[in-house]
């Protein structure tokens, strides 16, 4: 590498193989043993033709039998072996290099996972592995016991007559350069076919988080076709790549068969002038009729190597991605108790589109600080900020006087706990879903805040209680019931700063009104930040920062910006029209 990286399979060897190198050491013992077995079927054929075929002596049929059938003994003995063996290595390996790629994926900004669906990096952690496990096993395999097979092999095929060795092996000059080009060819076709297949796990990941759009605007036949669009591409590009794979397999087909004929004709005549005995040829014609496989598969090796090249290309390319949101060189600690936070002339813009212009303002500590505004305001862009999601073009932001960019992301992200509209919920149970792999929470602990989250409120309704699952996304539970789910995980996580979006805007009224009076057990003693469409739902903050554009423009009670007659007024007015909910 012209970059002093260690190559693709060195880095894959490094990384996930070389810890298990004594079992891989025995693997291939076990494959060369295995392989050398052929070598002695093929040498026994020499004394099976001459001394009992020919001469008769049936003393050697013993000997002969028994070491034949040692030989297949030792064969199934061997492949077991090396297949239990090499299986392990492969899942072993799989599991962490799929394991390492998740964590680190996870870890890349939230700018990387907008440029890259979902369904495409599923692919690159599960069909890219295993497409890279299948294939260097297939290579180890190849080197451990195809190439050994085919050295033996020779080797008898010379011991009997290196002249015909030579004149088996005289078409191998004319594979060098055919075979240079096919190995450029598949790995262009492979990384195609494997780009294909990524995009149709977009494709799939789209459709099934959709489903529900997809039926209402009748959809499924413009989907299936893009999908069957996409599949057509993969089976070209699949056809493609096998073409050039078994291109070279073929070349040595041909080149077998042009070296047995003219083995055939000289041997032939070497035979019935009485030079050669048939036990000779027989011998020769074994060795090198066994050595016909094993070297189409090490010929198969490049192609399977081409393949995995390209996979492995673009897997270190996700590894050599870095975050460029990290925690700094020194740290500052976090504040203690419930924090102030303060904005002050804060610049952010997304490429070209600006966000936020010059946004200052401060959410006193322990007391609840409203935003409000249209959408596209910069409301969600502020929470974004404050959990270091994203990171200002200028000005600070600041928890109890700690610029955020100064502390620990973990210790920054433990002082926040979020609860949204869209709370997110995984397929596991409930229980699972509240306590997130905390194994420190008593009983009497979790029923407190299954209380005070109206949680148990629903528990009795549900199949198994509080171990029914949630379903995908939360899907066995109704709207209200996720969010209450979700709060409970706020108030068991006991953060000192609470930011709630939108977290109750798509309720009705009753499930509203218990979600509601849950959030505001839930802000007692924190410094809580509300975003929220709905007025009713903040009128009894604190403050309450009007929003527009990207910039903020009033800042109050409600009472005194009602009276001010502007912004907010004009949006509370087309809320409550004709005094309808009015405060």
């Amino acid at each position: 590498m012209t970059d002093g990286r260690p190559g693709l399979f060195a880095w894959l060897w490094r990384g996930y193989l070389a810890p298990h190198w004594r079992w891989l050491a025995l693997a291939l013992v076990l494959m060369a043993i295995e392989g050398g077995t052929l070598g002695v079927f093929a040498a026994m054929m020499q004394p099976m033709f001459d001394d009992i075929f020919v001469a008769g002596k049936t003393e050697a049929l013993w000997l002969v039998g028994l070491v034949i059938m040692g030989v297949f003994v030792t064969r199934a003995i061997t492949s077991i072996g090396q297949r239990v063996i090499l299986t392990r290595i492969n899942e072993l390996s799989a599991g962490a290099l799929r394991a390492d790629l998740l964590a680190h994926l996870m870890r890349l900004d939230g700018s990387f996972h907008l440029a890259h669906p979902p369904g495409l990096l599923i692919e690159r952690v599960q069909g890219d592995v295993a497409g890279i496990n299948r294939i260097w096993a297939g290579i180890i395999t190849g080197l451990g016991r195809d190439l050994v097979a085919v050295i033996v092999l020779f080797g008898v095929a010379l011991s009997v007559d290196w002249r015909w060795t030579l004149i088996a092996l005289i078409g191998i000059p004319l594979l060098i350069a055919p075979s240079l080009l096919v190995q450029r060819y598949v790995r262009r076709r492979a990384t195609a076919a494997r780009e294909i297949a990524a995009r149709m796990s977009t494709r799939l990941d789209e459709v099934f988080h959709g489903i529900a759009p997809i039926k209402l605007n009748s959809l499924e036949a413009y989907q299936s076709d893009r999908y069957a669009a996409l599949t057509r591409q993969r089976i070209t590009a699949e056809v493609k790549s096998a073409a050039g794979q078994a291109t070279i397999p073929g070349l040595i087909d041909i080149m077998t068969g042009l070296g047995f004929l003219g083995v055939l004709f000289y041997g032939g005549t070497e035979i019935i002038s009485g030079d050669k005995t048939v036990g000779q040829f027989m011998s020769f014609f074994t060795a090198m009729s066994l050595a016909f496989e094993p070297l189409r598969r090490l010929g198969n090796i490049s192609g399977l190597w081409q393949s995995a090249a390209a996979s492995l290309a673009r897997m270190r390319a996700l590894f050599d991605t870095a975050p460029t949101l990290t925690s700094p060189a020194i740290i500052r600690p976090a504040p203690a108790g419930a924090p102030a936070i303060m904005l002050e002339d804060v610049h952010l813009a997304y490429g070209d589109l600006p966000v936020l212009r010059g946004v200052s303002f401060t959410a006193a500590a322990g007391q609840t600080t409203a935003l409000v505004g249209a959408s596209g305001a910069g409301k969600s862009t502020v929470f974004n900020l404050l959990t270091r999601l994203v990171d200002p073009q200028s000005g600070s932001v600041t928890l109890g006087g700690v610029p955020v960019q100064a502390m620990d992301i973990a210790a920054l992200r433990g002082l926040i706990s979020v609860v949204s509209q869209d709370a997110a919920l995984f397929d596991e149970t409930l229980r699972d879903n509240i306590l997130l792999g905390r194994s420190d929470i008593s009983a009497a602990r979790l029923a407190q805040v299954l209380d005070a989250a109206h949680v148990t409120d629903f528990l009795p309704q549900l199949p198994a209680g509080l171990d029914s699952p949630a379903g995908p996304r939360g899907s066995a539970l109704s709207g209200g019931q996720r969010q209450r789910i979700a709060i409970a995980r706020a108030l068991l996580r006991d953060t000192p700063v609470l930011l709630l979006d939108e977290a109750t805007s798509a309720l009705d009224t009753r499930s509203e009104a218990l979600v509601q009076d849950a959030l505001d057990r839930l802000s007692q003693g924190r410094t809580t930040l509300v975003i929220a469409h709905r007025l009713s739902t903040v009128r009894k903050a604190q403050q309450i920062v009007v929003m527009e554009a990207g910039r903020v423009v009033e800042t109050g009670t409600h009472e005194a910006l009602l009276a001010a007659g502007g912004t907010y007024a004009g949006l509370h007015a087309l809320q409550f029209r004709d005094g309808e909910g009015a405060a």
